[in-house]
């Protein structure tokens, strides 16, 4: 078991190495460029995210399906992650995952168009899509959808489940002491509690989770900085220079070079926006929205908030405190940082750490049900929710050092044919921006071009 857990950290660790970064970065360059950097409405798409549509076909409102996303994505990778990012790469990782996440705005907005464009709605009035129907109805793969709807579905029992509920475990028991048993018997009660309640339920509880996690975050955020703002400056212009040299600390200080900075700071950036991935466009297709167009301005301000803000708040947080350079590492770097906030540094951090991962839990839920509910179809749903729901709590109680690793290899496989979807779509996703962004007709209605019967 030893020997296949290194084995499988080896190939997570190619997995998100340069031949992913490379496909997923060029994917963003690729829609940047061809969607005349779509990047700049983004004042547009926020107002839009705000903006009921009530009289549109849909589920739940763009607000709803954006938080649900901003749930899901939200997570230990903007705390944790951008800490291991700074640590191994230097101040200048801060840089290369904000450029990431300005990037990725291009790619996000291209998956949730295609999630409209080709979503599916049943006979009941819901509805279904993501890069699977867009795989399948789109670019005609059905193989390919079937790969990415399997990739979806392992994966979240990794990245979704049991990840999270050991991350959320841990952030409890060091800083209260809490048996790990009673926090897992509260975390499976509560993640059953919304999750059994399909996308109307987990899409209320993050209507209200996310504005208050990403308030009371971004606050903390913002304290640490003002408190330390006499070297903020130097803060800036330390992650600009470092970002073209390189200069890291790893158990003490060691030099780097441009490569690592912008290896891991790329690396965290995508892993923490999703973008590429394609799990996002799974809830924007339950959308209340008029036409494809809407709803893509509205997905790609998750990036926007995960990336732009949240994680480029966290990095200069880690610089300027001066916690980047002692020799720690992850949650060691980001405790020390956080401990710049007098007597209740500790307990901030676990409570921003114990939302964002309750929320990446009910919010992976999602997506990983419709996956299954393409596979096999929608009376496997409830047999999913229930597996789904142990692996929450087994999260909670076990090491998961194989289950990061499984994990990471699916999340990066389900970028593969998402990838491929977006670049041969791409005339698609042009046209539409065309006809409804570019001739300013966001407000016309698109008709559902495809109807699936109720199995």
């Amino acid at each position: 078991m030893e020997q296949f857990t290194k084995l499988t950290a080896d190939v997570a660790g190619f997995m998100w190495g340069w031949p992913l970064l490379v496909l997923l970065l060029g994917t963003h360059l690729f829609l940047t460029f061809r969607l005349r950097f779509v990047q700049r409405h983004i004042g547009k798409a926020i107002k839009l995210s705000v903006t009921k549509d009530e009289q549109s076909e849909g589920e739940i409102s763009q607000f709803s399906a954006l938080s649900t996303a901003l749930a899901a994505t939200i997570g230990t990778g903007n705390i944790v992650g951008v800490a291991t990012a700074v640590a191994i790469g230097g101040p200048g990782a801060v840089l290369w995952t904000w450029l990431t996440g300005v990037l990725g705005i291009a790619t996000k907005y291209s998956e949730g168009l295609l999630a409209v464009k080709y979503r599916v709605k049943h006979d009941d009035g819901s509805f279904s899509g993501g890069p699977m129907y867009a795989l399948e109805f789109g670019l005609k793969s059905k193989t390919l959808a079937v790969l990415f709807a399997i990739f979806t579905a392992v994966a979240s029992f990794g990245i979704g489940s049991s990840i999270q509920a050991n991350s959320l475990t841990a952030a409890m028991h060091d800083t209260f002491g809490f048996d790990k048993y009673y926090i897992a018997i509260v975390v499976f009660i509560l993640s059953a509690a919304v999750t059994l309640g399909g996308i109307k339920s987990i899409s209320k509880v993050c209507n209200a989770l996310v504005p208050f996690m990403a308030i009371f975050y971004i606050l903390g955020c913002l304290y640490i900085l003002i408190s330390g703002y006499g070297n903020l400056l130097n803060t800036i212009i330390l992650i600009a220079k470092t970002a073209f040299t390189g200069q890291a600390a790893v158990g003490g200080f060691v030099g780097s070079t441009i490569m690592m900075a912008a290896r891991y700071g790329v690396a965290r950036g995508l892993f923490s926006n999703e973008s590429g991935l394609g799990s996002a466009p799974i809830v924007a297709a339950a959308a209340q929205t008029r036409n494809p167009v809407r709803q893509a301005l509205v997905s790609s301000t998750g990036t926007f908030w995960d990336t732009v803000v949240v994680c480029a708040l966290t990095g200069l947080v880690l610089v300027n405190t001066g916690a980047w350079a002692g020799g720690g590492q992850g949650m060691q770097i980001t405790k020390l940082a956080f401990s710049h906030i007098p007597h209740v540094g500790g307990i901030f951090l676990c409570i921003a750490l114990v939302t964002f991962t309750f929320s990446t839990i009910i919010g992976w839920s999602y997506y990983a049900e419709k996956a299954v509910e393409y596979l096999f179809g929608r009376k496997s749903i409830i047999y999913y929710r229930v597996i789904y729901l142990i692996t929450v709590y087994l999260g909670c109680i076990l090491s998961l050092d194989l289950v990061w690793n499984l994990g990471d290899i699916f999340n990066g496989l389900m970028a593969i044919p998402n990838l491929i979807c977006l670049v041969l779509l791409s005339g698609v996703v042009v046209a539409e921006t065309k006809k409804y962004l570019w001739n300013k007709k966001l407000d016309e209605y698109a008709p559902i071009e495809i109807v699936k019967e109720e199995e």
